[in-house]
């Protein structure tokens, strides 16, 4: 099972300057990927951005949306962002993508919180399209350079409809932030919706995990704050944050008797110092 670390981005109030630095030394420390987490509505860096600096500081790392709410996005403009990130970085990039579910963060006009599956299943056929090169704007341009790939996507999601939109689009599946018995469930589900629609093999599993070593309070405040308007949600995932390496090294056993492809953990805080404290405890 590959390890991953998350960037801080949505950490409530990052400093944005810790991203390029946090991305360097995350691949110097030779985790799998650096993953994002994404709202519009919160005092954070949007994902694209994290992404693209993260792009720009290193040369090896997977670069993982975990996950990226599209439906907040005009699908065209999506489309070309997820694309130059992935060209700048060398095509390191993988898209893993969901709907939303808070309705604050639907910003844009035109584009509510309301017939997110039928949105995100017509934005899914325009993605495709632009990174085929077809033209944009009822003009004569592609919105990419040749050679644009088709981005690989993950999905995250609980619900039938997402796991039926992983097993027809996606290469895999991106576990919540949940405890692991619920993280389980989901896995299974997901394997099962693979198989029922007739893809071969089996679809690739990430799960993700909270950590916070340098400053615990802080990180659990901050993914409680984070989560807030879910409810006793926000509790229960507080609670899983792992503060210890021995809760670290326990969640990558957990999790890859899960069969796991991947756990990325997630930060709590914007402490420089808890990677390498992360990489010594789990690499």
């Amino acid at each position: 099972m590959k390890i991953g670390i998350g960037l801080p981005n949505q950490v409530r109030d990052v400093d944005p300057r810790v991203v390029p630095e946090w991305a360097r030394r995350a691949e110097e420390a030779g985790f799998s990927t650096l993953g994002t987490v994404g709202r519009t509505a919160y005092p954070g860096v949007m994902d694209t951005v994290a992404l693209a600096a993260a792009a720009g500081a290193t040369q090896r790392i997977g670069l993982l949306s975990n996950v990226l709410i599209g439906t907040v996005w005009p699908a065209t403009l999506l489309a070309k962002e997820v694309a130059g990130i992935d060209g700048v970085s060398g095509n390191r990039l993988t898209l893993g993508i969901g709907i939303g579910a808070r309705p604050d963060d639907f910003v844009v006009d035109g584009l509510g919180p309301k017939g997110l599956g039928k949105r995100i299943d017509a934005d899914l056929e325009t993605y495709r399209s632009v990174w085929r090169g077809d033209l944009v704007g009822g003009g004569d341009n592609a919105a990419v350079p040749p050679g644009t790939r088709q981005v690989p996507l993950l999905f995250g999601g609980f619900a039938p409809a997402a796991l039926a939109r992983m097993a027809r689009w996606g290469e895999g599946y991106i576990g919540g932030s949940m405890p692991v018995p619920v993280v389980a469930d989901a896995f299974g589900k997901a394997r099962a919706a693979w198989s029922e629609h007739g893809r071969q093999g089996q679809p690739r599993l990430v799960a993700i995990a909270y950590f916070a070593l340098g400053d615990p309070d802080q990180g659990r405040a901050k993914i409680r704050d984070y989560y807030s308007n879910f409810g006793e949600m926000a509790d229960m995932v507080a609670g899983t944050v792992r503060t210890t390496p021995e809760e670290l090294r326990q969640a990558v056993q957990d999790f890859a008797d899960l069969g796991a492809d991947e756990l990325v953990f997630n930060p709590g805080t914007d402490n420089l110092d808890d990677v390498a404290a992360l990489a010594d405890a789990v690499l």
